[in-house]
């Protein structure tokens, strides 16, 4: 048996991790579970440990440590946790070639009869292609990649990118079961509206 080192941390969000190294295991649990009902740190357990052995994971400890950091109030906690110490880079909303700020109040006069609170709107430090564009609920953010500011990328495809992320506004994310829901059928019926959905989709798949 190696040695084990366990410790809650306070990482800036719900974070669990996990290395060998030297015949020692080292294991950090997010500072926001201390207190978590016994089930749920042995979920943890199970799940961790499973994980470096390479072991599958048992439904029931992944279904329960879903449910428990999915629930309402730890929602809430892990948002104010990240607003305390998560670093949120904002950068401008003013681009080169496009204004995010421009943009999100004509898409909200379009599609929202303009009662859509504006969150912080800014490009993202690097033109990232794997993260095209984000809301961020903790820091009240949309973040989108800086590859879009650029001449050759048309107004649409643009204000499709934006389109989706005012959506997230609209419609949080909800549990359901112990599942999830990002894209719901509300969600993705009024993304339909967007009258140039197809011609922005195959944009980006060529993106």
């Amino acid at each position: 048996m190696p040695e084990f080192r366990v410790e809650f941390y306070a990482f800036a969000n719900v974070n669990n991790t996990i290395r060998l190294r030297e015949d020692v295991i080292n294991v950090r649990i997010s500072d926001l579970l201390e207190g978590s009902p016994e089930n749920v740190i042995e979920a943890i357990a199970h799940i961790l440990l499973a994980k470096i052995y390479r072991k599958p994971i048992q439904p029931l400890h992944s279904t329960r440590y879903r449910r428990y950091v999915s629930s309402h109030d730890m929602t809430a906690k892990a948002h104010l946790l990240r607003q305390a110490r998560g670093r949120k880079h904002i950068s401008s909303a003013r681009g080169f070639i496009y204004d995010l700020d421009q943009i999100f109040e004509d898409l909200n006069q379009r599609f929202f009869y303009g009662l859509l609170a504006r969150p912080q709107m800014t490009w993202s430090r690097v033109r990232a292609r794997n993260s095209l564009a984000h809301y961020d609920p903790a820091h009240n953010a949309i973040v989108v990649s800086r590859v879009f500011d650029h001449p050759q990328v048309p107004r649409y495809a643009i204000e499709y990118i934006v389109y989706h992320e005012m959506l997230h506004l609209k419609h949080p994310v909800k549990l359901r079961g112990s599942r999830r829901c990002v894209h719901g059928p509300e969600f993705q019926a009024e993304e339909k509206l967007f009258p140039k959905l197809e011609e922005a989709k195959l944009f980006l798949k060529r993106l």
